[in-house]
């Protein structure tokens, strides 16, 4: 992408048609430096969106060891992310008109950075649950945000962006899971320490957000009133393709919660050392390195997205038909499978961002797919845990694993359909 593309594509005359909105009379030029600074915003933002939850992970035992924290409290902290990204990401589009995507993502950066800093700190389960809100408080804003920084600046590279940005969010993923314990033994032993050591990428990435917050804000200033008063957009909630986005959204991220908190157990218990259990769990993380860029490109490219959402929802399929027949047997092939399956997560994000023609419809459109989708996954790993301790295996669980993908399937094909909400809702441009 070069300099020439990245400010062709941030200048605010291109925004607005790409949004169908009208030009003001004297449309306030971007700065040049702008569009490399919201590339390298967009990444450290994506980096930060998860180390909160799966560095906590890797050291959970020890966390609750230290704070003593009962079996009730340990499960709530297990429930908190998705309570969490549903709640405040109602709050999105409300503060996004208000102050301006910009400023929102920045100040979420700031308060996930906030909370990672003083969790580690905590004396008390509650403080600790507290500090931890307040992460995902700003995870959740920045969940819904970026796609409609996405679409707002590079209209013509949604594709290209989400994928760049999905990678990103995989890589943190994957680096918190894989690195905090040999952080935490390198830094003396102490969980506290090891928590810690996120608080400073989280840090880093409030920096580049800071400029381009001021930088959005003296363009609202300078633009005429009416082009400041941005369009609340559609009423999402009676569009089929907004429910349709949602309810995929909410099965993905099912298939997703319940790999990354059953699947070591899953291989532990058909005779996989507790070691390899973990490396095969990172391999299906990591899976999602470079099909999280891969696919929201190619996917950009389609008018329907649909063949691709069976795609994955077939090697899911085939994943957990291979734990049920031979789990140990063929370990490797599964953990590769399923973190292919897994890929729905940026499928559905460059979706939200295709299925809207504006900003303002984008940031409804993320806030309820999101909110919704993280409601909907809530229950799904605690019914998985309750099903094998209820039959004292995993062939009942799997076979509703597999079962979901269906629904899942279907919802994919009818998400990816080429339509916008706008004309479900019948608003003009």
């Amino acid at each position: 992408m070069s300099d020439e593309e990245i400010q062709t594509m941030t200048r605010p005359e291109a925004v607005r048609t790409a949004a169908h909105e009208p030009l003001p009379a004297s449309p306030h030029v971007a700065p040049t430096w702008l569009g490399p600074v919201l590339i390298v915003g967009i990444v450290l933002a994506a980096l930060n969106l998860r180390p909160a939850i799966t560095s906590l992970g890797a050291l959970f035992e020890e966390t609750r060891t230290g704070l003593h924290m009962s079996g009730t409290v340990a499960g709530l902290i297990t429930s908190v992310p998705a309570l969490c990204f549903a709640v405040f990401g109602v709050t999105a589009p409300r503060l996004s008109r208000r102050f301006g995507p910009a400023a929102v993502v920045c100040a979420g950066m700031a308060a996930v950075a906030a909370g990672l800093l003083i969790r580690p700190f905590a004396d008390s389960a509650a403080a600790f649950l507290a500090a931890s809100a307040l992460s995902l408080a700003g995870i959740a804003l920045t969940n819904v945000l970026l796609p409609v920084i996405v679409k707002r600046w590079f209209p013509d590279r949604v594709g290209t962006m989400t994928g760049l940005y999905s990678m990103a969010l995989a890589a943190g993923t994957s680096l918190a899971a894989a690195a905090t314990v040999p952080l935490t033994s390198a830094l003396g032993g102490s969980w506290r320490a090891g928590l810690l050591v996120w608080a400073v990428l989280a840090a880093v990435a409030v920096l580049p957000w800071l400029p381009i917050a001021a930088a959005s804000r003296r363009e609202r200033a300078a633009a005429p009133a009416a082009a400041v008063r941005e369009d609340k957009g559609p009423s999402v909630v009676r569009s089929r393709t907004a429910w349709a986005l949602a309810c995929y959204f909410g099965l993905q991220a099912t298939g997703a919660y319940v790999t990354m908190g059953w699947l070591p157990q899953i291989f532990r218990d058909a005779g996989v050392s507790a070691s390899t259990a973990g490396v095969l769990l990172a391999v299906t993380m990591v899976m999602g390195v470079p099909l999280a860029f891969v696919i929201p490109r190619l996917a950009g490219r389609m008018r329907h997205q649909g063949p691709i959402a069976v795609t994955l929802s077939l090697f899911g399929f085939a994943g957990y038909l291979g734990l049920y027949l031979a789990p140990a047997a063929g370990a490797w092939a599964w953990a590769l499978l399923l973190g292919i399956s897994n890929c729905a997560f940026p499928l559905v994000i460059t979706m939200i961002g295709l299925r809207a023609k504006s900003p303002a419809g984008v940031v409804k459109l993320s806030a309820f797919a999101q909110s919704t989708g993280y409601l909907i996954s809530i229950p799904g790993p605690l019914v998985i845990g309750a099903l094998y301790q209820h039959s004292g295996g995993w062939d009942l669980p799997l076979a509703l694993m597999a079962a979901l993908l269906v629904p899942q399937l279907v919802l994919g094909v009818l998400a990816g359909r080429d339509r916008t909400i706008e004309d479900e809702c019948g608003m003009r441009d």
